[in-house]
């Protein structure tokens, strides 16, 4: 088995997800791959956008829609860097977890997809199934389990 080339990355900022960042960036530096690094976000509703508008006032716009993910994002490539990963590429995808990661992995070509392993010990994750158990059972590529917990 060769080197990888693109690796995809999930995170969605928290502690754990963010040490699965760490491992992606580990194999991609060591690989010189690319590493896409990749956040889900729902819309913020009329309601939640008006609610952060009253309490925020001007800084409102930074709680809702894409903005916390972007942040997110920017936190995540400081520590990939902090790594040595040369090339990467940050993407705010709107949508459920693992189809967006699934249509990350098909458009930019990924060999390898990293995702940390909460939820797959959890009595919801074994009923309804979890972030890490459904993107190893549906990746046609080289899927990376990190223990995050």
């Amino acid at each position: 088995m060769g080197t990888y080339k693109t690796i995809i990355v999930g995170t969605d900022g928290s502690t754990t997800s963010l040490l699965a960042v760490d491992r992606a960036g580990k194999v991609a530096a060591s690989s010189d791959a690319q590493l896409v690094i990749v956040t889900a976000f729902e819309p913020a509703g009329k309601d939640e956008v008006r609610q952060a508008q009253d309490a925020l006032k001007g800084d409102g716009f930074m709680v809702v829609g894409s903005a916390p993910a972007e942040s997110i994002l920017r936190t995540a490539s400081g520590r990939a860097r902090a790594a040595g990963v040369a090339q990467i590429e940050t993407l705010a995808v709107e949508g459920p977890v693992v189809r967006v990661l699934d249509k990350a992995v098909t458009d930019s070509g990924a060999d390898l997809v990293v995702v940390g392993n909460v939820g797959l010990n959890s009595l919801s994750g074994r009923i309804l199934g979890s972030v890490p158990q459904t993107v190893a059972r549906r990746a046609n590529v080289d899927v990376l389990i990190v223990h995050t917990t």
